[in-house]
């Protein structure tokens, strides 16, 4: 017999005083109440009550039972309340894991402000990595990816979020003293900063294959980039979104911009389609709505491979 339930009975039989009484509140029989004491003093191989034809009471075995398990059950009683909180409505801490070089301008950030706005119960646990996080081991609920950075995970959903185009980019002043370069061919001759561990520059279909770089400085997070791009250490491909942010303050400007570099695409990832919390839901819907106007043709729906 189910251990669970026949502990449920017992406790019934304890509080009602009679197995009457606890078969009566239970929906169950009076044969199939006996049956489940009995069957938990065979499995324990100690008496848990004395009864007659009148009367029951509680062994010294069965006090003590009865006092953990009356304990046990209610922890599990208020568990499930819990729980049936979470299923209901969101709350409690979304983590969220973003792979650093998948900037996306103001954009994640006016996300995660109307994430908060809406369900303020919900505390957001972001972090930036410069690698591909495991969402099962590390605990994280979703991750953003660039399709191109880093395989795709197998055995999750990935959701396609929005195209990221990519700017190559210099500080005015390493340009007056290195030059501009004029063609795919002059970038080896010049100095490149990247990110993790890159070694090509992402060039679009029909460019050539690849462009040997000189590469004398690795960041393993894009902030580290972008400021040694405005220090005017070399060239780096940076997210568009994040040079138009920073070529407003600073002296940023495109380096060979008739030679565009190859989109990324953005995803979100998470484990799952099936039971997902609220929380998660929540946040996948909400990034669904919040694409930018220029691809509202697509449909409102996440593409999910």
């Amino acid at each position: 017999m189910d251990t669970l339930t026949s502990i449920r009975v017992f406790r019934q039989v304890v509080e009602s005083g009679s197995f009457a009484g606890a078969a009566d509140r239970l929906d169950l029989s009076n044969a199939m109440v006996s049956r489940h004491v009995s069957s938990e003093e065979k499995r324990l191989g100690v008496r848990l009550l004395n009864r007659n034809s009148r009367n029951l009471s509680l062994t010294e075995p069965g006090r003590l039972y009865f006092d953990r398990c009356k304990g046990i059950l209610e922890d599990l009683e208020q568990t499930e309340l819990e729980l049936g909180s979470f299923s209901s409505a969101p709350r409690g801490t979304l983590r969220i894991a973003c792979c650093d070089g998948c900037f996306p301008g103001g954009w994640l950030a006016s996300v995660l402000a109307e994430y908060r706005r809406r369900w303020p119960e919900v505390m957001l646990d972001v972090t930036f990595e410069d690698r591909a996080v495991d969402l099962v081991q590390e605990g994280h609920d979703l991750a953003f990816r660039l399709e191109g950075h880093d395989p795709l995970p197998p055995g999750l959903v990935a959701c396609r979020v929005r195209p990221v185009s990519f700017t190559l980019a210099a500080a005015r002043k390493y340009v007056e003293r290195n030059g501009m370069p004029r063609s795919l061919e002059d970038l080896a001759r010049h100095d490149f900063l990247m990110l993790g561990c890159q070694e090509s520059l992402p060039l679009m279909p029909g460019q050539a294959t690849a462009v040997p770089l000189r590469i004398v400085l690795r960041c393993r997070a894009l902030a580290g980039v972008a400021s040694a791009v405005s220090a005017g250490i070399g060239i780096a491909p940076m997210p568009t979104a994040l040079f138009n942010e920073l070529s407003q303050t600073q002296e940023l400007i495109s380096v060979l911009p008739s030679s565009p570099l190859r989109d990324s695409t953005l995803y979100l990832v998470y484990g799952s389609r099936k039971y997902l919390p609220p929380k998660v839901r929540a946040f996948i819907d909400l990034v669904a709505q919040s694409r930018p106007r220029k691809h509202e043709h697509a449909p409102r729906e996440l593409a999910c491979v």
